[in-house]
């Protein structure tokens, strides 16, 4: 059996930030597992771009080196604004290989308490025992289906977190279900690839960001403004965007306010540059679907106003909802140990669960530390908040 001080269980951008963070601390045994950067590149399209701008899109190392500038640099490559998610991946995977060497690429399968630490299980059987396990798995787990469509299979209705390559739909005909960015950039590469796609959304306008009212108003602010208004993390509007960079802050407001500002700050949206790109593609707002079932081939879906479509597949682009009990290596007592609302961990400082020395970074510390924690800009605030509360109890 081999013994640790800290598990990170992820490679992704919040389990890369924190092993290349926690690597800094003297004598410190950091192990990390799992492949670099799998769910965005498993588990996102071909041809997708990232919505966040540049400064928000870069994942957080102890020097502020390892940039997208560096990485240009370093692979003699160039792209701009939106990141092509090709890039991002591969930026990822430098960025391991720069600040996490020695990657060990294993499946967690098994997470469970033991006295005085964890006691982690591989795929392959191998145990480590570790004093503290820090979880940075991602939202894969958490892709939401409604329940309309949990009885239909899905060869007829599927996530849009189950595609890589939307080539295969060329020629059918396919519904979208959403209104936000994974559903309309979904809708947008179906269309480019091929297929007949119509867009069904239960809001009543879809939200695009950086419309021409705001660009207006970019302009005429000038620079120094724009940084008063809006944070370079790049989430929520003029004046919110600097209250969702403060975690610390933001959590000392009453929890309904929080709740508010959290919908306002993360509620459906397009990114602009996806109008064009939708100009031919059908958009249908203010529906719900009331019943959905298999036609031979095909799946027939019924709508609130009485609308009809009988179609050969459904794309769900509905999002995902965190619920860390959906989190399949962690053992039973230790899902029923850590407090949670609404599948959600109850967070302490250093984004610790109510079981000592385990920590939850990413979208599920959302309800603690605000939307910040979805996105890749909120890794240097999780980073950095799990590498002082480290240190500090190291001290004591």
């Amino acid at each position: 059996m081999t013994t640790c001080d800290v598990i990170i269980i992820g490679a992704g951008p919040y389990g890369l930030a924190a092993g290349a963070h926690l690597r800094t601390i003297p004598g410190l045994d950091v192990q990390v597992f799992g492949e670099p950067m799998s769910f965005w590149q498993c588990n996102m399209p071909k041809g997708m771009f990232l919505r966040s701008n540049w400064t928000a899109t870069q994942i957080a190392d102890p020097s502020g080196s390892l940039t997208l500038e560096a990485y240009m640099a370093a692979s003699n490559s160039r792209f701009s604004v939106p990141v092509p998610l090709e890039h991002f991946t591969q930026y990822g995977q430098w960025f391991q290989g720069s600040a996490v060497p020695g990657l060990d690429q294993r499946e967690v399968v098994r997470v469970e308490t033991v006295p005085n630490g964890f006691r982690i299980t591989l795929t392959d059987g191998e145990i480590f025992r570790s004093k503290r396990v820090v979880i940075a798995a991602g939202i894969k787990d958490f892709a939401w289906r409604p329940p309309e469509f949990a009885s239909i299979n899905s060869g007829l209705a599927s996530h849009a977190s189950e595609h890589r390559d939307f080539r295969t739909f060329a020629g059918k005909r396919v519904l979208v279900i959403g209104s936000g960015q994974s559903a309309l950039e979904s809708a947008a590469l179906l269309h480019e690839a091929g297929a007949e796609v119509e867009i069904f959304g239960r809001a009543h306008e879809i939200h695009w960001l950086q419309g021409w009212a705001s660009v207006t108003l970019h302009h005429k602010l000038g620079s120094t403004i724009r940084k008063l208004l809006y944070a370079p993390t790049d989430v929520g509007p003029a004046g919110i965007s600097q209250l969702m960079a403060r975690p610390d802050m933001l959590r000392k407001l009453p929890r309904g306010l929080q709740d508010k500002l959290r919908k306002r700050a993360v509620r459906p949206a397009g990114a602009r540059w996806l109008v064009k790109r939708l100009e031919n593609v059908p958009i249908r707002l203010g529906r719900h679907v009331t019943k959905v079932g298999p036609v031979g081939e095909r799946v027939k879906v019924a709508f609130d106003d009485g609308a009809e479509r009988s179609i050969d597949h459904v794309l769900l682009g509905t999002g995902y909802h965190v619920d860390i009990s959906k989190y399949p290596f962690l053992s039973d007592g230790l899902k029923n140990s850590i407090s949670r609302v609404d599948g959600f961990p109850r967070l302490r400082l250093g984004l610790e669960t109510s079981v000592d020395k385990l920590h939850i970074l990413g979208a599920p510390a959302a309800w603690s530390f605000g939307p910040l924690m979805q996105f890749v800009s909120g890794t240097r605030y999780a980073s950095g908040a799990l590498l002082r509360s480290i240190k500090r109890k190291s001290v004591k």
